[in-house]
């Protein structure tokens, strides 16, 4: 009978064999993938909104458990709403792109502007009326690079599409699956089938390996047609996927480590390697890596119950998903001497007392110790269910919490000289620009009154040097991996050498080319206290705050709603959000 290392390798023979059986399916597939009609894709993507729908349930409340987590609890609903609701989402916003796609026609629908910088700023959110009555309030403007203008948007727009369908050849991706976010794999999948044109072998991470039968079902449509396979394995069977002579481009939401190792090689190997410019790896790499998020909070009139709301919305960038984000703020960027700041660290810390949910993904505590270890004069803010406590340190000149991502519940805070709004902005964007690890998402909360006085125009004259992929103002920049509509990923210009938060984007339903970054705005006050106040919103407290009592309703009726959109949905999704 074989020994255990015996069964080990004739374990990974076979499985092997089934990727290269995957990788056949997919050749012999990719050409006719390119050349079906947008019709015919958006019939694959119906299907695939009739897959996600039967499986939702199961999806979200599987998800919820293995996080430790209660099922038909409000906390739970954050598994509804980074699960089924993003994706179907996701669907939703690529079929109706792909239905006016003869002469990019919804182009024309999206509002235009030159901004103070000179860039062009096209705006996203909001495009319906679902849009304006779900996230009221809330809106989405891409800044494009510069050389993209009114003229030529156009070119700079579904380049895949371009190619005559007669001269397109087809190519077979990788796409390496996220471990801590249900929506980010088949979202990532559908950046690679519909935005660049790729057949798609999905290498399932083996930290949430057990959401691949739901996947199955959801993504069925596009897995008859031989357009998409979903397979398992570790480490080894993801580096034998990365080299496949099959395999033409690869795609990863992970980290910079993994990206380096498949790239150049791991050890004295692939620091020679990096060192030489000489990748094992040419192939093209797109990704997506995380960063050190920050949150600037900018002096202004805020009031207690300002205080209180922003305190929800710091714990929630912060705790949401137990802090396993890759836009989690793990920066706090505070102002000396505010008069303001002692209340908002107390209400914070009330918050958090309130957040429940367990440390959850592989190796948290261990960074968290590190983090710790690095954080100076170190509070820990007790939490309640025998959940972790959450850290809160010091950001010192001690470069580890400036660049390491802890990927769990820990924050540290800065600050800066606040004695001035607008200096105060301008150094704390410095600050991030040069002094943290990454580019990939950031937050500003800042009082409506302060950036009358700063100028609107100004104020978006300082935001042009903000050197990051998403920008929520007021709202936490995760806001944009929900609106598939945005760009998401990291500010252009990293290299394989650099590759920092990572290359290229996903999600993009307008597919947009050529983007510089996402700015997000979202009520300075919530429903219903913001129109007391002569704010024209009427989003109450987010779905998608830790403190929303009625998440897991909330996530189920809006992922109900998107599958079928229709008016006598809303009142249910209202009155919930209300109560929330």
């Amino acid at each position: 009978m074989p020994d255990g290392a015996q069964l080990k390798i004739e374990g990974q023979d076979a499985l092997y064999k089934e990727y290269d059986a995957a990788l056949a399916d997919l050749d012999a597939a990719k050409n006719r993938w390119v050349r079906l009609s947008p019709a015919e894709r958006i019939a694959l993507l119906a299907g695939m909104k009739d897959g996600i729908m039967q499986v939702a349930g199961g999806w979200a409340d599987t998800s919820a458990r293995k996080k430790g987590l209660t099922p038909g609890t409000p906390v739970a609903g954050e598994e509804w709403i980074a699960g089924p609701y993003a994706t179907m989402v996701g669907v939703n916003a690529l079929m109706s792109t792909l239905s006016q796609l003869q002469g990019k026609s919804f182009v024309d629908h999206l509002p235009q502007r030159v901004l103070p910088s000179g860039h062009l700023g096209v705006t996203v959110l909001p495009h319906s009326i679902w849009d304006r009555l779900l996230l009221s309030g809330i809106s989405a403007e891409v800044w494009m690079q510069k050389g993209v203008n009114a003229a030529n948007l156009k070119k700079h727009v579904a380049r895949a599409y371009d190619v005559p369908v007669d001269q397109r050849v087809g190519k077979v991706a990788l796409v390496l699956g996220a471990g801590n976010v249900a929506a980010i794999t088949p979202l990532d999948v559908l950046q690679k089938l519909i935005l660049e044109d790729q057949v798609v072998i999905l290498k399932m991470n083996p930290i949430n390996d057990y959401l691949t039968d739901f996947y199955k079902i959801a993504m069925k449509p596009f897995i008859d047609g031989g357009y998409l396979r979903i397979v398992k394995g570790d480490a080894a069977g993801g580096a034998y996927l990365c080299k496949h002579p099959v395999v033409d481009e690869l795609h990863i939401t992970g980290s910079d480590a993994t990206h380096d190792a498949i790239v150049w090689g791991v050890g004295e190997e692939g620091a020679a390697n990096k060192k030489a410019g000489t990748p094992k790896n040419t192939k093209r790499f797109t990704s997506e890596l995380g960063s050190v998020s920050p949150t600037i909070v900018v002096p202004g009139p805020w009031s207690a119950a300002d205080i209180r709301f922003q305190a929800e919305n710091i714990a929630t960038m912060k705790l949401h998903n137990s802090g396993h984000n890759c836009i989690a703020t793990q920066a706090l960027v505070m102002p000396k001497g505010w008069e303001k700041g002692a209340a908002l660290m107390d209400a914070l810390r009330e918050v958090i007392a309130t957040s429940t949910r367990p440390t959850w993904y592989p190796g948290a505590q261990t960074r968290l110790d590190s983090y710790a270890e690095h954080g100076g004069k170190v509070e820990r803010v007790a939490r309640g269910n025998d959940a972790p406590p959450v850290i809160i340190g010091e950001i010192s000149e001690d470069s580890h919490n400036r660049s390491c991502e802890v990927f769990g519940p820990a924050l540290g805070i800065k600050e800066l000289d606040g004695s001035d709004p607008e200096a105060f902005l301008i150094a704390a964007i410095e600050y991030a620009n040069t002094e943290l690890w990454g580019t990939l998402g950031a937050n500003i909360l800042i009082h409506p009154r302060t950036i009358r006085e700063i100028g609107t125009r100004r104020f978006e004259e300082i935001l042009a040097d903000f050197r990051y992929g998403t920008i929520g103002i007021n709202g936490w920049c995760g806001i944009g991996f929900l609106i598939a509509a945005c760009p998401w990923g990291a500010y252009p210009g990293h290299t394989l050498e650099d590759v920092g938060s990572g290359i290229g984007t996903v999600h993009n339903a307008f597919m947009l080319e050529n983007t510089e970054k996402v700015v997000l705005r979202a009520p300075w006050r919530p429903f219903p206290r913001g129109v007391l106040s002569g704010q024209f919103t009427l989003l109450p407290r987010p779905p998608f705050f830790i403190t929303n009592r009625r998440q897991h309703k909330i996530g189920e009726a809006l992922t109900r709603f998107e599958y079928r959109p229709g008016w006598l949905k809303l009142p249910g999704i209202f009155l919930n959000a209300l109560l929330g």
